[in-house]
């Protein structure tokens, strides 16, 4: 087996019933992992697992405590929690990794299994790969006096609840705020409501009633036409829409009108400027696809942008490396790494929160000065043996030459290429000062691209 074969940029991920979403794979994977953390292990290991409110969280979830156990290693179960949650408790509890069982934002019929390492971050790619190499060993088993146990974390909701909310000031509470709370049916419909309610806010949950096959349908990050209308409908002051696992984050205002990732990572990166927390030389790291409107508008500010790969883990992974803070993605996945280790979605919105009540500020005037230019994305199926357009696109010099033309052109911002991890496709995307411009742009080098193919072909 070639290395990584199962795993892609955020753990293991698939249908239900087919590779590598079966019980007898989670099962292989459960002992995989247990013996790797055996051998790394000075003392006896235990692994946290978590889940969100998919039906199939219970069959994934037995597999893997059967093969941990299988292999020696403890294993403690959350039941539903989000996926920044498993990180904090991994930590906190001294467990030696955690496990959430999540396909985000996904529909229920998907699901994943994610991992943590034990200072709760992504687990490393070398470890990735040990397990994947440890998944070529016959299951077997240790001696019966050597099998893992397996315990209950009653408390696990109530004690992540309470490390959310210090990541709120003591000085300040949301008391006289009504927040709509969008918990997607999914981990945080048991978490994310107390957390703004017991900060003094009133609370109305929506999407809070998950019988297993709900998640994300129609609400939450994925759809947040619906925390808009809802806005619209219920008069409150603040909007929060979550994902299936509690990741990733989209507000909206009192107007219904919707924020996302690039613009909250605006609100925080200027909350941190105006308090004067940025370190000499520190800056935000944002993705290939954050927003240029985003780069001018910290540029003003004086703070740099760099971008990752697409992916929080490589957001985390260029936060670590420059030794600053703050990052995030478009979609909702916002990191601060004085608060966690990880994307976390509640804690993004109490931070935001944070610069708005200080500030007396409501979304729309926290992010007047952010002009995020329209987006448009086309995606350009690739045949099987368009191997350049995978890697390279651009080393055509048709594409090259249509790449020079459109930064030449009135209204340009910002293009790119990028190969889908999953599917063989072709992400072309272009950023300009109108809508319509950013349309032209796409489609004019989506047909460059078309071009250079048939040409080569």
């Amino acid at each position: 087996m070639n290395k990584r074969n199962y795993f892609g940029t955020d753990g293991i991920r698939g249908r239900v019933g087919e590779m590598p979403m079966t019980p007898e794979f989670a099962l292989k994977l459960g002992h995989a992992v247990g013996r790797v953390l055996a051998q790394q292990s000075t003392h006896h290991a235990g692994v946290l697992i978590g889940k969100d409110t998919r039906l199939s969280g219970y069959l994934i979830e037995a597999a893997l405590e059967a093969g941990l156990s299988s292999a020696g290693v403890d294993v403690y179960l959350t039941g539903p929690l989000p996926t920044p949650g498993i990180a904090y408790l991994t930590r906190a509890l001294r467990r030696s990794a955690g496990i959430v069982i999540s396909a985000s934002h996904n529909p229920f019929f998907d699901n994943g299994i994610k991992f943590f390492s034990e200072s709760g971050t992504k687990l490393p790619d070398h470890v990735e790969t040990q397990i994947e190499e440890a998944l070529n060993a016959p299951l077997s088993c240790v001696a019966p006096d050597a099998l893992g146990k397996a315990w209950r974390v009653d408390d696990a909701p109530g004690r992540y609840i309470e490390f959310c909310k210090s990541a709120f000031p003591n000085d300040l509470d949301l008391k006289g705020y009504r927040i709509l709370v969008d918990c997607a049916h999914g981990a945080a419909y048991h978490t994310a409501p107390p957390v703004f309610h017991e900060l003094g806010a009133q609370v109305t949950p929506l999407a809070a009633e998950p019988n297993g096959t709900n998640i994300n349908e129609g609400v939450g990050a994925v759809h947040p036409e619906y925390l808009a209308d809802q806005m619209r409908v219920l008069s409150a002051d603040w909007g929060v829409a979550l994902d299936g696992d509690g990741d990733r984050l989209i507000m909206a205002d009192s107007a219904g009108r919707l924020y996302h990732g690039d613009a909250l990572l605006y609100i925080l990166a200027r909350d941190m400027a105006d308090r004067g927390l940025f370190k000499a030389g520190e800056g935000v790291v944002g993705t290939q696809m954050s927003n240029i409107g985003l780069e001018i508008a910290l540029k003003k500010l004086g703070i740099p942008l760099i971008r990752a790969k697409v992916g929080d883990r490589y957001v985390t992974e260029q936060l670590l490396q420059h030794q600053w803070r703050v990052g995030g993605e478009n979609s909702g996945h916002l990191l601060h790494l004085d608060h966690h280790t990880t994307g976390d979605a509640i804690i993004a919105a109490l931070l935001v929160m944070r610069a708005l009540v200080a500030n007396r500020r409501d979304l729309s005037e926290a992010t007047k000065d952010c002009y995020l230019y329209p987006q448009h994305l086309i995606n350009l199926q690739l045949p099987s043996n368009a191997w350049r357009y995978r890697a390279n696109p651009e080393e055509s010099p048709i594409v090259a030459e249509a790449l020079s033309d459109l930064k030449a052109s009135p209204g340009f911002g910002r293009t790119l290429l990028r190969a889908s991890g999953t599917e063989p496709v072709l992400r072309v995307m272009a950023e300009a000062e109108t809508e319509a411009v950013a349309q032209r742009h796409a489609q004019q080098l989506a047909d460059a691209v078309t071009r250079a193919m048939q040409q080569e072909s």
